[in-house]
């Protein structure tokens, strides 16, 4: 069986009581600590009689050590929930877990015989004992809980192999993977995801990769294309405005499509290749398409080409097509136009990554009737933004997702899958009220 170097605390039947057993015995071991010392001469010199005991300890002298060490038990308490919450959620989330499996029947008993205070004489009493508890392991680590969970092929196996639900909405967190190993299954969990919410100038670029929130990639080298969706006020636009920003400090080429005359529209004075007319776009479409075959032709005829490499390891730089309200736009065609659009489209998405060709498309709602035939599936990124119908959800993530949505009233979040069918929380980095995009974007852009 796989060995895991570092599994956590083993969740066991006790601790369905163990926020109770910590603070209790915690709040005494700082009091025995604090008063005890006070009096150590006194009850390591006296005989133990109770008038002297009482004369001690009920006097002006007993009275203020009592209240000195409850000054110090308060305090040692604030400390340790000021500055150790960490463990004090630990603690919360192995009693969730215990009480998980014990609230729903996940484990084994028997009953036993009570034993008397006569060995020899039987009480004819039965009662229930723990037979079998279930491995589970818990540890919290750089904000992500990794629960580990023992696989036996019993009766509760498919419960203990479906946790995901259960385990986001219990522990107030998301789901960011889950892996099957042998004889266990380990989920990952990111907690409290709003903590991991940066600023826009965190957001960088580098070796394929481009940061959205600590811990979280947009790995468009290996996971190619994004497709975001969001209705008015989601906080899309400022997103986008954020990937354009942050991709400008790369060597990247970029390329914008705004067919509503919008706030993208509004980067054509400050950057190239900035579009808001039908015809234009379809130019630059075309364009993208063309370049995109040009340079796989290239790349073969270099002399440091390689099978299996990608632009990057030739020294070239990415491109991206920046599409904003694109259903907007197929509506704005004629049928033959839409055709010749979803063509190019569908062969940039299906064949961009190798050359370094990538697409951002964004749309208030993905409908199949301007992503089909698979389209859609090769958007390897894909954020949904702001308030969604789950008809949304599901033209977004798949109709056979298992996953609750919530609405928060927060600009900017909604929810994301980067390339692994798991979907968590998202929160888009955040902007300055003082932040002037097409300045920033200027100065980039020279």
């Amino acid at each position: 069986m796989k060995t895991f170097k570092r599994r956590g605390k083993r969740i066991r039947a006790s601790d369905v009581s163990l926020v109770f057993q910590f603070i209790f015995f915690g709040i005494v071991g700082v009091w025995f600590a604090s008063f005890i010392p006070f009096h150590l001469l006194f009850l390591l010199s006296t005989t133990w009689r109770l008038d002297l005991f009482q004369k001690h300890f009920m006097s002006t002298y007993g009275l203020i050590s009592l209240v000195i060490s409850l000054v110090i038990v308060a305090s040692c308490a604030f400390l340790y929930y000021r500055y150790r919450y960490d463990r004090i959620r630990q603690v919360i989330h192995r009693q969730k877990l215990a009480k998980m499996i014990t609230e729903n029947g996940w484990y084994e008993k028997k009953q036993v015989q009570s034993s008397s205070f006569f060995k020899d004489i039987p009480n004819g009493k039965a009662k229930d004992k723990i037979s079998h508890f279930p491995k589970m392991y818990y540890r919290l680590e750089k904000e992500l809980l990794h629960i580990q969970t023992e696989i036996t092929l019993g009766k509760y196996q498919e419960q203990l192999l479906n946790l995901e639900n259960k385990l986001e909405s219990g522990l107030y967190c998301e789901l960011v993977s889950k892996e099957l190993h042998d004889s266990f299954v380990e989920y990952t969990l990111l907690y409290d995801t709003i903590n991991s919410r940066i600023s826009i100038d965190e957001v960088i670029a580098q070796n394929g990769s481009l940061k959205l929130m600590d811990a979280m990639y947009w790995e468009y080298d290996k996971l190619p294309h994004m497709l975001i969706a969001g209705g008015t006020g989601g906080g899309k636009t400022y997103f986008i405005l954020t990937l354009i920003e942050a991709l400008l400090k790369t060597d990247a080429k970029l390329y914008i499509l705004d067919p509503k005359n919008a706030d993208l529209a509004d980067l054509a004075t400050v950057m190239p290749d900035v579009y808001y007319k039908k015809e234009d776009m379809m130019t630059c479409i075309d364009q993208f398409y063309e370049d995109m075959m040009a340079r796989s032709e290239e790349m073969k005829q270099m002399p440091n080409y390689k099978t299996g490499e990608n632009y990057a390891y030739l020294g070239l730089s990415p491109h991206f097509l920046v599409f904003d309200e694109y259903v907007a736009f197929m509506e704005m065609l004629v049928s033959k136009e839409n055709t010749a659009v979803l063509t190019k489209l569908k062969q940039i998405v299906m064949l961009g990554r190798q050359a370094g060709f990538f697409l951002i498309l964004a749309c208030q709602r993905p409908d199949a009737k301007y992503l089909g035939d698979g389209i859609r599936d090769q958007f390897n990124f894909r954020v949904a933004l702001g308030r969604m119908s789950e008809l949304g959800y599901g033209m977004m993530f798949g109709t056979d997702v298992q996953k609750q949505f919530f609405l928060k009233q927060i600009k900017g979040r909604g929810y994301v899958d980067k390339g692994d069918n798991i979907i968590s929380e998202f929160y888009t980095p955040l902007v300055p009220k003082e932040h002037d995009f097409l300045n920033e974007i200027a100065k980039l852009a020279q």
